[in-house]
């Protein structure tokens, strides 16, 4: 289906171009006059009922009046047009349809009624849709410029292994232009629209196997269809084709917030930070990168360490680059020992700095390439970053020329061009060799490589724990869980709760051994602390009598209509730390589990790891390694460890909430989950279960 679909996207044997226009100056003629430009082999066939020809093409009055088969239809009528035009695609049995028109789900409500309509038009036939709104596809080999894009008219598009899917169609010529000008060759583009029907996701499946592309290009604004796209990455990986993501939305502004701490922490964009990891996408910061990342990436699989060794005939390039890659956390590591051997026994000296700065030495070919080979052969690196100065300007046989012919021993080469040095560039490119042209995209680069790693593993369903947790959840009502309750959820997952008792009247004793802790219980009252609704370090009965009184009237006062369901009483819990682990169901990529520092502060520091759910033990270990305020109970500077394996446990735990029926839970968390010393466990004190909407239908 997959081959089929790649083959009437961007092989198609007859396009109709349905209201094709005779006057170049409309947006209407580019299709015809592109397709013929690029020397498209196929038939085009021009739909417009008021011209017989149209640029010395056959017209015809509608598609039903053409007798030839189509395998696409690009739609270029008004929007009140569209639906009859679609219609007549479904009697003529078009497969792929393409609908450049706008006025659809981006005006609005009244418009997405209109799109709405469209796709249950097409389903109904069996037709598949790209768009509305989208400005077409280009494809180099075979020859298919399919778009009303007027940089096709202007640039002359180079053949090459890149592909770009992207749901900007204006940017799907900024992205063409920029790629053109650092002397890369594109197989294919393609605009989405509105992907009403076909997205991203589908049509980059659809290029893991065409020939032509070696890597994928992604320019998102927002996930859609992410199972689609998940198994397109997945796939890719395994066909060893990089995938590689420009994301817009970093920025929280406009976000809403789920109900508990876990919805803020995890937003939109730290969840798709968290799909593109698990599925293999590499995600890059600088857009230049999309172009000049691929070839850091292509032929590699991720790699197990990250060590950076650095040589340069430019100190300061090279400290632009390295002080960059100190801020990421990235390691540079200095030239082995047996480097330093190796070379004197050459005649060639470095020193033990962790930049090998050849800027006075580095002037003759055979030094600067008996470091570079000699630092690809070592074990000590698993990537060299070569900086060049003027050299790269003025004299690319000793600056790109060893790059060029070096053994990479399977290793990765970054080379950061401080001058303005096109012929070197381009010579770096014809060799498949990774050009930067600024310190902070090749920072970036070595950070996406860093960072990539293969699609994570799903563990299976843990069916006893889940049985018994999702007997508890039938049994509760309403929309929220209180802690008592959700935290006999938690248990049933296998993370230990805090001894624990209701209490419905402040002078009922209770069997919980002192100190302890006091709470409104309430499945409406979600922050407990900021409504005075928790008291600690209770010494005693009459204590305890006296301030769970003093509490139901705070309570009574500040949240009047709040269901109650009495005190929870529970046992002081002490431990070495306080973490925050939540679940939640995002409505783009799915369940995520969250852990990060705990308590009230938890919103403020978002020190936190996030991964799809579930997750296995390996992968939680992973979790506790990432969030640096945990470093103080992974034996920081001595102090004493903490049980970050039963944390690891707890965190996979959690994460087999994904497992449960969709419409099952929202949001889940607990704040705080107490770690104690290692091998004494860990135990759940405060939580929270928000069920999703229609849960209970």
């Amino acid at each position: 289906m997959t081959t089929n679909l790649a083959q009437l996207l961007f092989a198609p044997r007859t396009i109709a171009l349905i209201g094709a226009s005779g006057d170049p100056k409309k947006y209407t003629s580019r299709p015809q006059r592109f397709l013929r430009q690029y020397k498209y082999p196929g038939k085009i066939i021009p739909v417009n009922p008021g011209r017989d020809e149209v640029l010395g093409e056959k017209a015809y009055p509608n598609i039903l009046a053409v007798p030839d088969e189509i395998d696409h239809a690009f739609i270029m009528v008004p929007t009140d047009a569209v639906e009859a035009a679609l219609v007549q695609c479904v009697e003529k049995k078009v497969p792929i349809v393409t609908i450049y028109s706008d006025g659809f789900a981006e005006t609005g409500a009244e418009g997405r009624i209109k799109q709405e309509k469209l796709v249950a038009i097409a389903k109904k036939g069996g037709v598949r849709l790209i768009g509305p709104n989208c400005i077409g596809l280009f494809s180099s080999r075979p020859s298919c410029a399919l778009s009303v894009n007027a940089v096709l008219e202007k640039l002359d598009v180079t053949p090459g292994p890149l592909a770009i899917v992207s749901q900007s169609g204006s940017m799907m010529g900024g992205l063409l232009s920029r790629g053109l000008g650092r002397g890369v060759g594109f197989s294919k583009l393609i605009s989405v629209g509105n992907e009403c029907d076909l997205g991203v996701g589908e049509i980059a499946a659809c290029l893991v196997d065409d020939p032509h592309t070696e890597a994928i290009l992604l320019f998102m604004e927002t996930i859609r269809g992410a199972e689609h796209l998940a198994r397109a990455a997945r796939a890719a990986h395994a066909a060893g084709k990089p995938m590689i993501v420009y994301k817009l939305g970093r920025s929280s502004v406009g976000q809403d917030l789920a109900a508990s701490h876990t919805g803020a922490l995890a937003g939109d964009d730290a969840v798709a930070d968290a799909f593109f990891r698990a599925h293999g996408i590499v995600r890059v910061e600088t857009l230049e990168n999309l172009f000049e990342l691929p070839p850091l990436l292509r032929g590699q699989q991720p790699a197990r360490r990250h060590r950076v060794a650095v040589m340069t005939t430019t100190g300061g390039g090279a400290a632009a680059v390295a002080d960059r890659l100190g801020t990421l956390g990235i390691d540079v590591v200095a030239p082995s020992q047996a480097v330093i051997d190796t070379l004197a026994q050459k005649n060639i000296k470095i020193s033990g700095a962790r930049l090998t700065d050849l800027t006075l030495a580095g002037a003759k070919k055979e030094i600067y390439s008996g470091v570079l080979n000699a630092l690809l052969a070592s074990d000590h690196c698993d990537m060299v970053l070569a900086v060049a100065g003027s050299s790269a300007q003025f004299q690319p046989e000793v600056a790109i020329e060893p790059l060029v012919e070096a053994d990479r021993h399977g290793k990765p080469i970054a080379v950061f061009l401080a001058p303005h040095a096109e012929a070197s560039l381009k010579l770096l490119a014809e060799n498949n060799l990774a050009g930067f042209r600024t310190p902070e995209a090749c920072a970036d680069a070595i950070r996406a490589w860093r960072d990539w790693v293969a699609p994570a593993h799903m563990p299976a369903p843990d069916t006893v724990r889940l049985n018994a947790a999702a007997a508890l959840l039938k049994s509760m009502p309403g929309k929220t869980v209180n802690e008592y309750d959700a935290c006999k959820v938690f248990g049933a997952l296998g993370i230990a709760p805090a001894q624990s008792e209701v209490i419905t009247d402040p002078a009922q004793k209770t069997n919980v051994g002192f100190p302890v802790v006091a709470k409104i219980l309430s499945p409406d009252i979600l922050h407990k602390t900021d409504a005075g609704g928790v008291a600690l370090n209770i010494a005693d009965a009459n204590q305890l009598a006296s301030t769970a009184k003093q509490i139901l009237e705070r309570i009574g006062k500040s949240h009047p209509h709040a269901k109650l369901n009495g005190i929870l009483v529970q046992r002081m819990e002490k431990g070495l730390a306080e973490v925050i682990l939540g679940f939640r169901r995002d409505s783009q990529v799915g369940p995520a589990v969250v852990l990060g520092v705990g308590g009230i502060l938890a919103e403020i520091y978002k020190d936190v790891s996030i991964r799809l759910a579930p997750v296995d033990v390996d992968t939680a270990r992973g979790m506790v390694e990432e969030v640096q305020g945990l470093a103080v109970i992974r034996g920081y500077r001595g102090l004493p460890r903490g049980d970050c394996e039963a944390l690891a446990q707890a965190v996979a735990a959690m994460s087999q909430l994904a497992c449960l029926p969709e419409r099952t839970v929202a949001e889940a968390e607990i704040n705080p989950l107490i770690v104690k010393a290692e091998g004494q466990g860990v135990v759940a004190v405060d939580g929270l279960i928000v069920f999703a909407e229609n849960a209970r239908s």
